[in-house]
């Protein structure tokens, strides 16, 4: 079998991957009344999607990448506010900024370890939460960036309380990245990827280009970053420090965790396993969430390398 031909072969859509992107719109017809927690999901998993680009695909880990989702969450809420309140243009700004700020802090995870990007990448977000917390007149400070108001989707489709339109908007934009991804993955860009995930220096050994392609991923996952936090401050009506907050990066960590890496649809289970645990549990014993999280956390590290309770990851063998 020719490169080319194992390159076709490893991109041709399996039945799965159809049946998940026809589940989409399926979602917004059969489940009219959780739209507000399905938009929270998808939002969810457009972000894990991002980080999944860099770390199952490239092996940078991160625990700062909410850096760049709250960067588009502000950057849409201040283009509502400030310019007009286009939610397309809007979004479109937030991609652009985020993938900005990708592409400047991208040479600060091209040397060093692990632990140096860990830290790296935690120190850029930090330095991002004091900066909006500091400059208030623009980004209100610790009571956020309120009053956020959208023009209709399309001059067409007001954004309504139950969040039929917001979660339309969220599942078309998830969609749209997660063909891009998988299109990018599926390339010799994305085969190079993992060859440097596995072995940097061997792929660099062979004259692959290490540092352009990780600046090139990079700057990418900070764009798709970007426009979940745009997705959140324009459904939501609001930006707020909290987007920058560790527990924000933690917390898609844990997504990834819990739908695997390295496949891109980890971030779609893992986004609906963790938002639906976190809605049931929080509503039967909200003070003792965290110690239920853990549990289940503990319990899938221990049973889940056999994926006893991750059945979705029997797909990944077919790709």
């Amino acid at each position: 079998m020719t490169a080319a031909s194992s390159l076709r072969h490893r991109a041709r859509w399996r039945w799965w991957e159809l049946a998940l992107f026809a589940a989409l719109p399926l979602s917004w017809w059969l489940l009219p009344a959780q739209s507000l927690l399905l938009n929270e999901i998808a939002i969810t998993a457009l972000f894990a999607v991002s980080l999944d680009l860099i770390l199952g695909y490239a092996g940078i880990v991160s625990l700062g990448h909410a850096a760049f989702f709250g960067f588009g969450a502000y950057a849409a809420a201040l283009f509502a506010k400030d310019v007009m309140p286009e939610p397309l243009l809007g979004l479109a700004f937030a991609i652009v900024a985020s993938a900005l700020l990708g592409l400047v802090t991208s040479v600060l995870i091209l040397r060093g370890t692990d632990l140096t990007r860990l830290m790296v990448t935690l120190g850029v977000a930090s330095i991002l939460y004091e900066l909006a917390n500091k400059l208030d007149w623009l980004t209100g400070g610790a009571d956020g960036l309120q009053g956020v108001v959208m023009a209709p989707l399309v001059g067409r489709f007001p954004f309504d309380l139950a969040g039929r339109t917001a979660f339309a908007y969220s599942l078309v934009v998830l969609a749209a990245a997660l063909f891009v991804a998988r299109r990018i993955v599926h390339s010799p860009f994305g085969l190079s990827l993992q060859a440097l995930r596995d072995n940097r220096l061997r792929a660099s050994s062979i004259g692959l280009s290490v540092r352009l392609r990780l600046v090139a991923v990079y700057t990418l996952s900070a764009a798709i970053a970007g426009a979940a936090g745009g997705l959140l401050a324009q459904t939501a009506g609001f930006a707020s420090l909290d987007l920058f907050d560790f527990q924000r990066s933690a917390d898609v960590l844990l997504v990834l965790v819990i739908g695997g890496t390295g496949y891109l649809y980890g971030g779609i289970f893992g986004a609906i396993v963790f938002k639906l645990l976190h809605d049931l549990v929080s509503d039967w014993t909200p003070q003792y969430w965290n110690f239920w999280l853990g549990l289940f956390l503990v319990v899938l590290v221990m049973v889940g390398r056999d994926r006893l309770i991750r059945p979705w990851t029997w797909f990944r063998s077919a790709r």
